[in-house]
């Protein structure tokens, strides 16, 4: 598909409507009839996965973000080369490895990092909901997360990205502080260099 149409314009296949509105029926639970405000990656597939949720419009604000868009692999990608990059990749390390004319882990880090700055300061207006949805890609996810939670490249670098429409939260603990509702999926232990891992 990425040899004739560009990532960003991919649209949900019809498993993935139907995932999106599983998800969708869990989200209008933890909800309920508070606000939401709603961050969504430009990409189509986001897009279509938002209004797959069937959150009711009056209860959400929902804002275009291109901070939380997938990873760039580069344009028109041929699938051998994407094949060799990504085994480059691999034993390169997932965080530091960038895609020829695309972007490595720690690229979409930073971008992740401005949006998460520019988010505490949406915290303080007056009228801001209560809860925050973030419709965007698994490794965005992730790196969220890790910006959240000052996870070490190495933590990040041994977990999974989730499934297809499958989401995580940050509950508030009662210490006041967030904590996932379950971890990522690990695929390895955590390879540290150093004292911070």
């Amino acid at each position: 598909m990425y040899e004739r149409e560009p990532d960003h314009s991919l649209g949900l296949t019809g498993q993935g409507w139907q995932q999106a509105e599983e998800t969708g029926k869990r989200l209008r639970e933890v909800f309920g009839r508070e606000r939401v405000s709603v961050y969504v990656s430009p990409y189509r597939r986001t897009h279509e996965t938002l209004r797959a949720f069937h959150l009711d419009p009056e209860l959400i604000r929902v804002r275009e973000e291109p901070r939380l868009r997938e990873q760039d692999w580069g344009n028109w990608q041929d699938r051998d080369d994407v094949r060799l990059q990504k085994a480059y990749r691999d034993a390169y390390g997932h965080f530091f490895y960038r895609f020829a004319q695309g972007e490595s882990g720690a690229d979409v880090y930073d971008r992740v990092g401005g949006f998460l700055e520019s988010l505490y300061r949406s915290f303080e207006a007056p009228d801001h909901p209560p809860n925050v949805l973030l419709v965007t890609h698994g490794l965005a996810m992730r790196l969220f997360c890790m910006r959240w939670f000052h996870w070490t490249v190495a933590e990040f670098e041994s977990l999974a990205n989730p499934g297809n429409a499958e989401m995580r939260m940050l509950v508030l603990g009662d210490d006041g502080k967030y904590v996932l509702d379950r971890p990522f999926e690990r695929w390895r232990d955590p390879e540290p260099y150093g004292i911070t891992g």
